[in-house]
């Protein structure tokens, strides 16, 4: 895509060239003419006008309206005597009407370029609209990108410097401001300006407001099919165990705050969660992103899925460009191998989609961190799992002993504002071996249900055991199913917890730490 600085070289070209129609495609139409004025700046022995709808006809440089009449068409007329007076006059339009297709205007232009040509002039048509065939092969098109991270940068350090030493209290420094940058990656200009000032109007830039603009971004392309903002609050997701994994993702944190800018080192992929349902690989997703301050996004592969030919895959590519948009963010895909796993009468749309989806995950330069979960590993694709698509594959186990401790003490925090005694606690330790953390929430759930509702004192021990009593885990309802799933784990994937020295991974009862959730 070319930025800026290459957009403004084609169009120095252009000028020299004598190019008797210029188009600039773009839909940021101040920001083009800013490009377009300076450019003729170093053509001296030129004139450019522009024309304008509120200012009609004025010279660049000096903003002299050069014509009473400040209409389109008086605009074209006065363009027209000067092509037949004088050499080397440039006018520039903006935002035209009706040069989509063979229509009276288009072809009026293709009149007058013809003119221009003989007299060295040229047309600049700046639009977000395709331009009339036989207006266009009349002349050269650039196309002026949405600005990058580097214009970024100067924009917004710019800004925050005009307002330095006034009764605005600034604290961004560089770091600030190169992340700021990054974020609003993906918005126009004048998007970008209206997000910072708008901070600065609360009357200070503190560091914590740098997370407020990928907020306002999430307004502008929210309402895009394909992704759903997930709403956080960090003190909602804390996660005990999983020492393997949440050592592997501090390293990434560091790497997705990095600033890469003109480094070949690309940003981290991702990760795939396999495991045992319930045990909180979905809750890592958010977690990550509570932990890391990125926002995070859901892709919502059943409204991804469309009944005719095409139209999945076309969804599947804009969600995924949402997602490069929105970055910096924690993208997380929920059992994937539901939307992956293929089958017969599908037109091969199954097949297409996971082309597209690997062709992202391997060229993608954002920084979207993606969260995949899945609890039947068998059905996914083996080039979904080949080494190098994901950064790394963790198994997810059933809690251990100490981890249903750390569980259980979290639970009671949660739903009864209150510790276990160490002899409850160790008596609800035994009783839920073979417990995911979702089957020990879900009781302890019930139980604080039941408090609120006065069917339950928080201090009967007794009771708060007994609700235990009878309660049948996934893990022993379907036990071939878990033991198929430790299985794979245990051949194919890192343990997201510790295996204790001397111990095979997944052990009968889930040794490997493992983890969640909330206060």
């Amino acid at each position: 895509m070319p930025n800026r600085a290459d957009t403004a070289d084609q169009l120095n070209r252009f000028f020299m060239a004598r190019v008797p129609v210029v188009i600039v495609r773009t839909s940021e139409y101040a920001r083009a003419i800013d490009l377009v004025s300076e450019t003729a700046q170093r053509f001296g022995q030129m004139s450019f006008y522009l024309h304008s709808r509120a200012k009609g006809l004025s010279e660049v440089g000096s903003n002299v309206p050069v014509n009473d009449d400040r209409s389109f068409v008086g605009a074209l007329d006065f363009a027209t005597s000067t092509f037949l007076g004088r050499a080397y006059a440039n006018f520039i339009f903006a935002d035209l009407d009706d040069i989509e297709d063979d229509s009276a205007t288009a072809r009026h232009l293709a009149e007058m370029a013809r003119l221009a040509e003989e007299r060295q002039g040229s047309l600049i048509l700046i639009s977000d609209k395709p331009v009339w065939s036989g207006l266009a092969r009349l002349g050269m098109a650039v196309t002026l990108d949405l600005p990058e991270q580097d214009e970024l940068h100067f924009l917004v350090d710019s800004l925050v410097n005009e307002h330095r030493g006034s009764n605005i209290v600034i604290e961004w420094q560089h770091d600030e401001v190169r992340r700021a940058a990054e974020i609003l990656v993906g918005v126009a200009e004048t998007e970008a300006v209206n997000m910072v000032t708008t901070l600065l109007a609360k009357g200070s830039l503190e560091v914590r407001d740098v997370e407020q603009l990928s907020q306002y971004k999430d307004m502008i392309f929210g309402d895009r099919s394909g992704i759903e903002r997930v709403l956080l609050n960090e003190s909602d997701y804390q996660v005990g165990g999983l020492s393997n994994l949440r050592a592997w993702l501090a390293k990434r944190s560091v790497m997705i705050r990095a600033d890469l800018t003109g480094s070949k080192v690309r940003p981290p992929r991702g990760v795939l969660l396999v495991g045992v349902p319930g045990c909180g690989k979905s809750l890592s997703a958010k977690a990550i992103a509570a932990e890391w301050h990125l926002p995070l996004y859901r892709l919502d592969m059943a409204s991804i899925l469309g009944m005719y030919v095409g139209v999945s895959e076309n969804r599947l590519k804009e969600a995924l460009e949402t997602a490069d948009l929105v970055s910096p963010c924690v993208l997380w895909i929920d059992e994937i191998e539901k939307a992956f796993a293929g089958g017969s009468g599908d037109s091969g749309t199954t097949r297409r989609m996971i082309g597209q989806f690997l062709f992202w995950l391997q060229e993608s330069t954002s920084k979207v961190f993606l969260v995949a979960t899945a609890n039947d590993v068998s059905s996914l694709p083996p080039e979904l799992l080949r080494k190098g698509r994901f950064d790394e594959m963790f198994f997810v186990d059933l809690p251990d002993a100490d981890d249903r401790r750390e569980i259980l003490t979290l639970s009671f925090a949660r739903y009864l504002r209150t510790e276990p005694s160490p002899f409850v606690l160790d008596d609800l330790v035994e009783a839920t071996e073979g417990f995911a953390g979702s089957d020990i929430d879900a009781v302890m759930n019930d139980i604080g249900a039941s408090v609120v509702i006065g069917e339950l004192d928080p201090r009967d021990e007794v009771a708060i055991k007994s609700a235990f009593v009878g309660v049948v885990p996934f893990s022993r309802s379907n036990p071939e199913d878990v033991e198929a799933i430790r299985a794979w784990g245990r051949e194919r994937a890192k343990p997201a917890g510790r295996v204790a020295e001397g111990q095979g991974f997944a052990p009968p009862h889930g040794h490997g730490r493992r983890v969640v959730l909330s206060h």
